[in-house]
């Protein structure tokens, strides 16, 4: 067995035994409705904020749209539950698909600009995506998609959230990630050296849309309704700041910026105008100070827990030596 396979699977009982506390802790009534709320909040956005990464961050792009992939993923999901009678895990299948097939379709030709001409480009489409389900009565209109069942469950979000940081992670670790890393670096380079730079954006799109699409399934089957005042342009910006907080390149980034942040957005649960000052001034603050985010390109791994370890341990030396 390698040594990334064993990493992986002691990552992955570090992940259930998190799952088990938690879950107990859900079954014996120690963390309220209030917070049972925010841990699964915390986990769609950690999906949403993952899956923005490998096309930002990762691939180097410039997307302020997942919102409208996040509304695909919501509303056909609650079609394919509410008006087909699928089962759920079906309904997650098909919004992730649906927001898959999207975003392949407008990443053909959007991702040949690059830049500020993308970001303009990826907010007008995810309006456009709003504003079209907005004018769909079998969908409820600007009344929104009611009647949703509640499916989405911590076991769901908590799984889906470990599926979506493996995926990711091991996908960046392949050849396939190393063709995606190369344009981020220099996409003229990786086009000079072999790499089909259209190819692998469109992939790199296409794979964040549908996992958009299945953060927003799960989101509408949790609060019994999508509507499309939940995915505007401020939608986007919350997850583009929780990318950027955690830092462009970085899956533990993503993670400690969602989880910051929505913590943050609880706390401030009572003075709702004070959020959006408070986002901005922590990204003038980020930007001036650590513009490359909290971690960078940079992650924690289990090797840091044995490093402290022996620092604890007194071993000082070894720690020194990074050994």
């Amino acid at each position: 067995m390698n040594a990334i396979t064993k990493k992986d699977l002691l990552s992955l009982g570090l992940c259930i035994i998190i799952y088990g506390i938690v879950q107990a802790l859900i079954m014996t009534d120690q963390i309220g409705p209030f917070w049972q709320l925010n841990i699964v909040l915390i986990c769609i956005n950690i999906i949403l904020v993952t899956s923005l990464n490998l096309i930002n961050g990762f691939t180097g792009q410039f997307s302020i749209g997942h919102a409208g992939f996040m509304a695909v993923g919501a509303y056909l999901g609650a079609v394919l539950t509410v008006k087909m009678h699928l089962p759920f895990i079906v309904s997650i299948a098909g919004g992730a698909l649906g927001a898959a097939i999207l975003g392949f379709i407008i990443g053909l030709p959007t991702l040949r600009l690059n830049g500020d001409y993308l970001a303009i480009a990826t907010l007008g489409l995810g309006e456009i995506i709003r504003i079209t389900i907005l004018n769909i009565p079998y969908v409820g209109g600007a009344s929104g998609f009611m009647g949703i069942p509640r499916l989405t469950t911590f076991t769901w979000v908590f799984f889906f959230t470990v599926f979506t940081i493996f995926f990711i992670k091991n996908l960046i670790n392949s050849s396939h990630g190393r063709a995606i890393l190369s344009i981020r670096e220099n996409e003229i380079a990786a086009e000079a050296m072999g790499v089909d730079t259209t190819r692998y954006k469109v992939l790199a799109f296409t794979i964040g849309a549908a996992f958009a699409g299945v953060a927003g399934t799960l989101f509408s089957h949790y609060f019994y309704i999508a509507h499309p005042a939940s995915f505007t342009f401020m939608k986007s910006f919350d997850i583009l700041t929780m990318v950027v907080l955690g830092g462009l390149g970085s899956i533990t980034g993503s993670i400690t910026g969602a989880v910051l942040l929505t913590f943050v957005s609880a706390a401030l649960a009572s003075y709702p105008e004070w959020r959006m000052v408070i986002y901005s001034v922590v990204l003038i603050i980020l930007m001036i100070y650590r513009p490359q985010g909290l971690f960078g390109y940079r992650e924690v791994s289990l090797q840091v827990f044995k490093k402290w370890s022996r620092l604890l341990g007194g071993d000082k030396d070894d720690v020194v030596k990074g050994k």
